[in-house]
């Protein structure tokens, strides 16, 4: 029977909750996250249709692994749109048709968008 690398069994000190959910260290050993630069990050805009009972779905795509940043964009442009819409699987989802709202939005703000129409 192969050893974990953890022997804690059982723990009142709370020190286990420290530790960082990605690398699993106190302190944490994972890289701090790059700025994310609009200038240099090219998005992907598509509609999607299948899959999803005929509902037409706005999909913004090729994002950086920044969740806050994304969550907070996705914010802006469910406001901007006047939708609703979700941040799954490292992409944004707006309900609806709403790729030229969100190319304006995103090109205002700096990003390249590829696709869309």
């Amino acid at each position: 029977m192969a050893r974990d690398s953890d022997p804690l069994v059982y723990s009142t000190d709370g020190a286990h909750r420290r530790r960082c959910p990605v690398c699993g260290r106190e302190p944490c050993a994972c890289l701090p996250a790059a700025p994310l630069v609009p200038a240099e990050t090219v998005l992907r805009l598509r509609l999607e249709k299948k899959g999803r009972g005929g509902k037409a779905v706005t999909v913004v795509s090729d994002l950086p692994p920044r969740p806050d940043d994304l969550r907070a964009l996705l914010k802006d442009l469910k406001t901007h749109c006047g939708t609703g819409g979700a941040y799954k699987e490292d992409r944004l989802e707006l309900q609806g048709d709403q790729r030229n709202k969100v190319r304006a939005y995103l090109e205002r703000l700096g990003f390249a968008v590829r696709g869309g129409g």
